[in-house]
């Protein structure tokens, strides 16, 4: 029996959503709460254990860079079950590690699995199903990663706390739940809506478009790198893989450490998960009705915000750590969300999936540089504090901010003479 796409679309979403949840909420939005378990339990300093996070991001950044290449080979639904075979070996030698160098191969895998089946294969199949309002629909089933790190939080902790090596019967569970959503992919989950008739780059609807999309036919990747903008842009989002990923990765660990109770730390860092889901649907709402520009400075400048009252809270001053670790939620959309949107947004469909997986290689090289130059700067603190290196990054966010605002204009403009030379010559 033929299935109208109309309706299946939302079991595409429905299964993005799963899949979001348990691959980004569970392996990666809560690996800070292994962070000083591991650490502890094998007598691992943490900048030479953080380099497993190195391996992770240099894997991730380095297939997103071919993301054009393998999703027209493999297709997204072989890609994504490839990425949960990944998350789960990842998450069997995290449990059986017992030197650092299982920890490196087990990042390896963990960078493997989240390229393939986390934001940019989600942001492709997305805009393969739904032609209306993408950036509110991929807002939604990004925030499933702040619905997983709440829930995960709350069941993982417990059995991380429970004794010194508990964190490998966490990671065996969670191994298990990814099995489980595999299961449900390779069920379920379609590569394309039958009737569909879009292109390998970007799909393109029927439909009217949102108006804050704002599609176009762009530039092809060998011009696009000719553009000053385009290298400034990539410098701008490397930095911002460094300062937001660092900054949330190792909030629980520094929430820890400057001496606050754990269970309160916990439940904080759920309520961070929950305020992540809000956050995504709100900067997916944002983009659709203000545009790029408006949402990128919202974000940006709440990051740096929220990363400088971390910088500055104690033991004293819980509810100022609480606010801190909750109103980071509203930064993290930068490493996901907002990437394919700048991609599209900036250089227009004609070498997207190329484009968007570079934006998100330049992202993610970041966090491969951000979680070692953050453990680093712990070790060689004083007083064993991330306080400085966390001044440093809302700095450098909110300069970030500015800049983008500059580079967006700028894009802008060369969109218009785009746009107006295509329709002076008879082009759509």
């Amino acid at each position: 029996m033929k299935i109208k796409s109309s309706y299946y679309k939302w079991v595409i979403a429905a299964i993005s959503f799963l899949m979001v949840a348990t691959a980004l909420g569970f392996c990666s939005g809560n690996k800070s709460l292994y962070l000083k378990a591991i650490t502890e339990a094998l007598h691992i300093e943490r900048r030479y254990f953080s380099l497993s996070d190195s391996f992770r991001y240099i894997t991730t950044a380095v297939l997103n860079l071919f993301f054009g290449v393998q999703i027209a080979k493999m297709g997204p639904k072989k890609m994504i079950l490839c990425g949960f075979g990944a998350l789960i070996i990842s998450c069997i030698l995290y449990a059986l590690g017992t030197n650092v160098f299982v920890f490196y191969l087990a990042g390896i895998f963990l960078g493997a699995g989240l390229a393939w089946c986390t934001t940019t294969v989600v942001a492709f199949v997305i805009g393969k199903w739904f032609t209306e309002n993408v950036g509110t629909v991929m807002g939604i089933v990004l925030a499933a990663n702040g619905l997983g790190v709440a829930v995960c939080a709350q069941i993982i902790s417990p059995i991380i706390d429970a004794g010194t090596f508990g964190y490998r019967k966490a990671y065996l569970l969670t191994a298990a739940i990814l099995g489980c959503i595999a299961l449900l992919a390779l069920i379920f989950f379609k590569d394309e809506p039958e009737d569909y008739a879009g292109s390998a780059e970007l799909p393109t609807g029927k439909k009217k478009q949102p108006k804050r999309a704002r599609k176009w036919e762009g530039i092809a990747y060998e011009e696009a790198k000719k553009r000053s903008y385009f290298w400034i842009m990539a410098l701008c989002v490397f930095l911002i893989g460094i300062s937001v990923q660092a900054a949330s990765g190792h909030t629980v660990a520094h929430l820890k450490d400057i001496g606050l109770d754990p269970v309160f730390v916990t439940n904080v860092w759920s309520f961070h998960g929950l305020t992540l889901a809000c956050a995504k649907i709100l900067a997916g709402f944002c983009f659709d009705r203000f545009g790029l520009k408006i949402t990128l400075f919202f974000c940006e400048m709440i990051g740096a915000v929220s990363i400088f009252l971390l910088a500055i809270s104690s033991a004293d001053t819980p509810v100022l750590a609480a606010i801190g670790a909750t109103t980071i939620s509203f930064a993290l959309p930068l490493e996901n969300i907002m990437l394919p949107l700048i991609a599209a947004d900036m250089f227009g469909e004609k070498s997207y999936a190329k484009i968007m997986g570079m934006v998100v290689a330049f992202n993610t090289a970041g966090h491969a540089i951000g979680a070692p130059l953050t453990d680093l700067m712990f070790d060689m603190s004083p007083d064993h504090s991330y306080k400085t290196i966390f001044i440093i990054y809302a700095v450098l966010l909110a300069v970030i901010a500015f800049v983008f605002d500059v580079l967006l204009r700028k894009a802008d403009k060369e969109r218009a003479l785009i746009t107006a030379k295509n329709h002076d010559s008879g082009n759509p």
